[in-house]
């Protein structure tokens, strides 16, 4: 299985590179770390150590500070990142 065919990998993958770079707090990381459960059990590795708290309240008030209209894209990531969880999940159950 390819990760970068998995819908939502345009913002997992970096964040993947990104924990492993010991950058925590870019978008991709936060996602990272809101499904970390989710995309540990499917058999991802990365530092889960590292993991900050709150990450869902750290990447809204990161878009806020970035955009006017952080509730829709806040929503929009959150869906994308359900969205690689669950293949990522479907494609290890075959």
């Amino acid at each position: 299985m390819e990760l970068q065919e998995l819908p939502g990998s345009e913002l997992i993958l970096p964040g993947l590179e990104d924990f492993h770079n010991g950058n925590f707090e870019t978008i991709g990381a936060l996602l990272i770390a809101i499904a970390s459960t989710r995309l540990i059990e499917a058999g991802l590795n990365f530092p889960a150590s590292h993991l900050i708290s709150e990450p869902e309240l750290t990447l809204y008030n990161h878009l806020q500070n970035e955009r006017d209209d952080a509730y829709p894209y806040y929503n929009a990531l959150l869906s994308s990142l359900n969205s690689f969880c669950n293949a990522l999940e479907l494609a290890n159950a075959t």
